[in-house]
Order: structure tokens, then sequence, then C-alpha cells
């Protein structure tokens, strides 16, 4: 579907996919600012931040928040402009309509109403390409809980991203059409929200069904392997920490790090909007940084 893209600062014309016609507008300023895209007939936001002194064409990543959190608080929790003045790349934080996305089979009102989220992410892509020098071939996508879930979409109906990272989430979408893609996982053995074995998380919704169901962490890794066809995978582990690394054609990598004893959050973060509202979550483990984690596959990995 053709997404019509047009972004509040400055105004933009062109088409949604993943490179706007024209040279970029170099529009977007340093620091933080807050922009918008016209995507499947809805206005939508997103946040920006660039480091001072950035030439492109530079890397991006994009931060995708949890279920009852939005762009800001993203940006807030997990880190990513410290990452981004150290790395040289710019953050983009899109806001989920109603706090959450449509992952597939999760969550709320945007898989309730099947909203293009994967239309959204396209046309801001495009929208940010065209305000400024972007690596195509160093393009990102992260996410926590019902983001991480997002960020699997995209990597499963896109061609966008050159690594995906995925924290504390699984796959409720089809993936069976992926083009091959570096994916690392961080998930908490301990996560009863989404669970690392599969099946019902602890939580519900209003009419008592599961948020999440869907399959183990493992086998979300095992079905990319197969997509990017891996050898097998090593092993090693250091504290609290298991890395299972497999390497695959093209560079590309596919990773697993668990954290043993840890919940539903992002390691080495702050408590996210999931916590506040059930109280009854634990802190973040610190036995990990995931923000330097992803970053350091992130930066090792390209098209």
């Amino acid at each position: 579907m053709a997404v019509l893209v047009a972004a509040a600062l400055p105004a933009l014309a062109g088409c949604g996919g993943h490179r706007a016609a024209g040279a970029p507008t170099n529009g977007i300023p340093v620091g933080r600012s807050d922009q918008s895209v016209q995507a499947g007939g809805l206005n939508r936001t997103f946040h920006l931040y660039r480091p001072d002194g950035l030439s492109g064409p530079a890397p991006m990543v994009i931060m995708l928040h949890g279920g009852y959190g939005d762009g800001a608080q993203a940006e807030r929790a997990y880190n990513w402009d410290g990452q981004a003045d150290g790395g040289r790349f710019v953050v983009a934080y899109p806001d989920g309509l109603d706090r959450a996305w449509n992952a597939g089979t999760c969550c709320g009102m945007p898989k309730n109403r099947d909203v293009d989220d994967v239309g959204f992410i396209t046309a801001m892509v495009a929208a940010i390409e065209a305000q400024m020098s972007v690596d195509p071939a160093r393009v990102y996508v992260t996410g926590m809980s019902n983001g991480a879930m997002m960020a699997l979409r995209l990597g499963c109906q896109t061609d966008l991203f050159a690594a995906v990272a995925p924290v504390a989430g699984t796959l409720l979408t089809d993936c069976s059409h992926a083009a091959p893609t570096s994916v690392l996982q961080i998930h908490g053995t301990a996560d009863d929200r989404v669970p690392f074995d599969g099946g019902p998380g602890k939580a519900k919704t209003l009419t008592g069904a599961p948020n999440v169901d869907g399959p183990s962490v493992p086998a979300v890794n095992a079905t990319w392997r197969g997509i990017d066809g891996c050898g097998t995978p090593t092993t090693s582990t250091a504290g609290a920490v298991t890395t299972q690394t497999a390497d695959c054609p093209g560079g590309r990598t596919v990773e697993l790090v668990s954290v043993a004893g840890a919940g539903h959050q992002w390691p080495g973060g702050v408590p996210g909007p999931l916590a506040q509202r059930l109280g009854d979550l634990p802190p973040p483990s610190t036995a990990l940084n995931a923000t330097d984690t992803i970053w350091q596959f992130f930066a090792a990995h390209h098209r």
C-alpha cells in the first residue's frame, strides 16, 4: 500500500518507502525535536535525537516503546541519546496509538483496529531520510515488550533494517517471507509477562484474555536462524548472562542473550510504565546493560 509521507518540520513531498526521492534537506535540528508524518490516513508523531556535530551518512536506530509507554518515556528510560552521542547516530522514538503497537496478535487498540504500524514506521524512516543524510545500510530497530514484538514484525515484513534487537518480546506475526537480517534477542528467564518458555503471560486484558500467547524465546531465535541460514550456535555464560551466537551467511548473526532471574524489564534501564501501572514487576537487572549490548551488535552489522 502506498503511504503518503509528510513531515511537520519541514513539510515534505514524496511517497512511502525506504528512500524518499531527491537529496536530503538537512532539516533535522541538533538535539531533541518533535515531528510527525501522515500514514494510513492518520497523523503519527515521533521524537528525534540528533547529536551535535553529526555528519552523514549517519546510522539510525528506531526505539519502539513498550505497552503503556510512549516515545518520550522510551527516550528517558533507556539512555539511547547518550549512546547516540558516543556512537554518532540519530535515534527515532515513534509513538504508538493509544500507547501500543499492532505487532500481530497483540496489542490493544492498534491490534483490534488493525492499525498499519508497519506502514507508519516505513513512512517515518522515509521522512527522516528526506530531511538528513542517513546510511540505508545502517538502519536498525529495537524495542521493549510490545515494542519488541513490533520490531520483530518489522524484521519479518520489511527490508528496512540491517539488524533487529527485541527486548522482552516474542514473535506474534507471519514471518514466512522475511528477508535475512541479523537479530539479537535479550530476555529474562523469569519474565512472567512474556514467558521465556512461551505460552500465555501473566498480564490479562480487561476481558480476562491473555495479552501475550506466543512461542518460546529460543523458538523465535531458531526461526531466525532458519531464515538466515545460520550454522550451529555456540553458547557461553558469564555470571547471570548466557549468550548463544550463530554465524550466518553474508556476515549476519543471530544471537540470544538470556539473563538468569531477570523479569519483564529492560536490563540496565529504569522501571517502565507497565511496572509503575501494575506495581508488581521486579526492578531491571543490573547484570547487563541492554542499550550498550544492542548498540555494539548494531555497530557490527550492516547491509
